[in-house]
């Protein structure tokens, strides 16, 4: 019997995009690359790098029109899981060759690569903003069994970002081609050796906020010297879309909320080292919360994608948004460490910035 058909979906930079998102599109294309080397290896029939996309269209859109219509189907972004192993390929082959009404994830609450039985059953996925409500729906409204990858933590680390890739340079085993490029490009995580101090002191707090969850703090508990100040936020901001929940929707949506974003209002982006130094000594910070809190969920309204890299890289002199540049300068400014990042910073990302740095707790 054939094996499944997996579909890559991949924005190629354009000539006009500003140096960092050119280059985060072409380690993406060399990721996209070598997944689609590594599914063939592990019995897919065809691989498909989905280039073309309809700036009008949604991503449920896409899958359900790309979809086949016979066998099973391995779908992902070429950003996802730079540390799939070929164990986890060969998993994720066998279950959608499988025919079955199920489906196998790395995170079956915000989904960066899914594989399901029946990809005839996704002709009629809704307009998901998005991959990462694929499971959710697939549960709550095409009644799959959805399970799991094993190593839930290595497989939660996207490269949504430059500063993505240093952090995955930074993993135990992480590929040589990934390193190089972090290194050859200067990407480096901005006050990394700070940030490993204060973690191995035991008179100092660290201030983690964001879309964080159970499994860091855990780890944080467990690994590191230092108080931990934790503020878990907005979790689901991107993946807790309507259509992919089962039952009705409430008439009015919250908008995003964050406690660190209500004391922003009062005292002004440029305020933001004084805060975080009233709270701690250092802070990794999700800076997509804080710009929800302002600006909603819409991405379409955030600073643009080059101004948020940059943010991340503490390089306020090439962020064009005011509100972005001056918390940026504030950060890059600050006596204290303070990093900004995504969903990868502050979940699969806190392990690799401190692991090794700060001893386990006496």
């Amino acid at each position: 019997m054939a094996g499944p058909y997996v579909l890559i979906f991949h924005r190629r930079g354009a000539d006009g995009d500003a140096p960092l998102v050119r280059l985060l599109a072409e380690v993406r294309g060399e990721l996209a690359e070598r997944q689609a080397r590594l599914f063939e290896r592990a019995g897919a029939s065809e691989v498909r790098i989905q280039t073309e996309w309809h700036a009008d269209k949604a991503f449920g859109e896409m899958l359900a029109h790309l979809a086949p219509t016979r066998g099973g189907l391995i779908v992902l972004g070429s950003g996802a899981v730079p540390l799939l192993s070929g164990r986890d390929a060969r998993r994720l082959v066998d279950l959608a060759g499988s025919g079955l009404r199920r489906a196998l994830t790395n995170n079956r609450y915000s989904s960066d690569i899914c594989a399901v039985g029946r990809a005839a059953d996704l002709r009629s996925v809704p307009s998901l903003p998005s991959d990462n409500a694929l499971p959710r729906w697939l549960e709550e409204h095409a009644r799959y069994a959805v399970d799991e990858l094993p190593g839930r933590e290595r497989l939660a680390l996207d490269l949504d970002t430059p500063l993505d890739i240093a952090l995955a340079a930074l993993a135990p085993g992480a590929p040589r081609w990934l390193r190089r490029a972090s290194s050859e490009h200067g990407l480096a995580v901005p006050r990394l050796p700070e940030l490993r101090a204060l973690a191995a002191d035991p008179h100092a707090e660290l201030l983690v906020f964001g879309r964080s969850g159970s499994r860091t703090l855990r780890w944080l508990e467990r690994n590191v010297r230092c108080r931990v100040r934790f503020m878990a936020e907005e979790r689901g901001l991107r993946a807790s879309s309507p259509l992919a929940i089962g039952g009705p929707s409430p008439a009015n949506g919250r908008k995003p909320r964050a406690s660190l974003g209500l004391l922003l209002d009062d005292r002004g982006a440029s305020a933001l080292a004084g805060v975080v130094g009233e709270l701690a000594e250092g802070a990794i910070l999700d800076s997509r919360v804080l710009i929800a809190h302002r600006l909603g969920a819409d991405e379409g309204k955030w600073p643009a994608d080059v101004d948020r890299f940059a943010s991340d890289l503490h390089r306020p002199a090439d962020i064009g948004d005011q509100w972005l540049r001056e918390l940026t300068q504030s950060a890059a400014d600050a006596d204290l460490p303070i990093l900004f990042g995504g969903h990868s910073l502050v979940g699969p990302g806190v392990p690799l910035l401190l692991r090794g740095a700060a001893a386990s707790r006496p």
